[in-house]
């Protein structure tokens, strides 16, 4: 599980607020990735469309996540 962020960006804040939740819930482990400090294909890749959650790689969520969404998809 990832969290893309920027800094300085409350959706980015609120959105791992959810991911932080529910992964404690879940027990699952997750990182948050900072695009402007992170590898230049993800800032080409993702641009504005921060934050995304990335649930095994695959694009889940842009900009909010649902708790019961996201719970969902990590159990899957």
């Amino acid at each position: 599980m990832t969290v893309l962020v920027r800094a300085q960006c409350t959706t980015c804040d609120r959105m791992e607020d959810v991911v932080r939740q529910v992964c404690a819930e879940a027990d699952v482990g997750w990182e948050r990735v900072d695009i402007d400090t992170a590898d230049p294909e993800l800032r080409g890749e993702f641009g504005d469309r921060i934050p995304v959650t990335l649930v095994d790689g695959e694009e889940h969520a842009t900009w909010r996540v649902d708790p019961g969404a996201l719970r969902t998809a990590l159990s899957a």
